[in-house]
């Protein structure tokens, strides 16, 4: 049974006492670690690495498909696992690794549990397919880089489920995110920095839906980010209270003939690729 309780600070109190104890936070899988260890040595070769792999077949099966994804026009296909480490090269190996950690790492403890974390998840996904596809088409960034910050960014979303694990006390839908946009990016910092990941990523967190952000006069990762995230909530809700896209920031970085907006508010060139971008975002579910 979901709870409705007009007393938010039920909620928060839980939360609050997440973010205190930093032992109740999920911390990366050891694969995942023995895997990143063997990538930084720099002398690890590609049969190492899928021997490493093939340890966890989910892991395996999701680079399969991403090096088979919408990313890779490749005429011949990878067929094995050393094939597709070659095709992505080690950084994407070491991405979509953290990718799979980072879904795999929260237990679902019922099903009304289970419909917040998907909900959520489908949401990260399009907004990560959106800014892979962006960077393909805009290059400065490699995709599978903001593919893994747009992810990343949203960790204190989920990390926020982390809180309710009585069945009884898991919030309604409008709740959790109200609890997701009071706490999941300090959440989401502190998650990080147990990590260990680059100090970029824990910037993207902080600038993340700032929508007048600006560090430069070049696109970079944050405006990236920032773009997939409007076209996402878009995408998912046509009446969200968001600012015109010509107002954001990052809009003002592009130049055409790649800054043309359709008559519905978005970049023609997001809207010409949606399908591509859902069968990225596919490859993450």
């Amino acid at each position: 049974m979901v709870v409705e309780d007009s007393d938010y600070s039920i909620y928060r109190r839980v939360v609050s006492q997440l973010m205190q104890g930093q032992e109740q936070l999920p911390s990366l899988p050891s694969l995942t670690l023995d895997i990143r260890r063997a990538l930084s040595d720099g002398q690890t070769s590609t049969g190492a690495l899928a021997r490493l792999v093939s340890r966890d077949p989910a892991l395996a099966a999701l680079l399969m498909k991403h090096a088979s994804c919408a990313l890779y026009r490749h005429p011949l296909p990878p067929k094995t696992l050393q094939d597709v480490i070659a095709l992505l090269g080690m950084g994407e190996v070491d991405r979509i690794t953290m990718v799979h950690s980072i879904k795999s790492l929260f237990t679902l403890h019922s099903p009304a549990h289970k419909r917040l974390f998907m909900d959520a998840w489908e949401r990260l996904t399009l907004k990560a397919g959106t800014c892979a596809m962006l960077t393909r088409l805009f290059g400065r960034v490699s995709p599978e880089h903001a593919l893994l910050a747009c992810l990343l960014a949203e960790v204190g979303t989920l990390a926020v489920l982390s809180a309710f694990k009585d069945e009884a006390q898991i919030p309604s839908a409008e709740l959790y995110y109200k609890l997701c946009r009071e706490y999941s990016k300090s959440l989401g910092i502190i998650v990080l920095k147990k990590w260990a990941v680059d100090d970029e990523y824990i910037r993207v967190i902080r600038a993340a839906g700032s929508w007048q952000h600006n560090e430069g006069n070049g696109l970079d990762l944050i405006d990236l980010v920032n773009l997939a995230l409007f076209h996402a909530i878009r995408e998912r809700n046509a009446e969200a209270d968001l600012p015109l896209l010509v107002e954001l920031a990052a809009y003002h970085k592009l130049a055409a003939p790649l800054n043309l907006v359709g008559e519905n508010g978005e970049l023609e060139w997001v809207v010409k690729h949606r399908a591509d971008i859902h069968a990225i975002a596919e490859t993450l579910r």
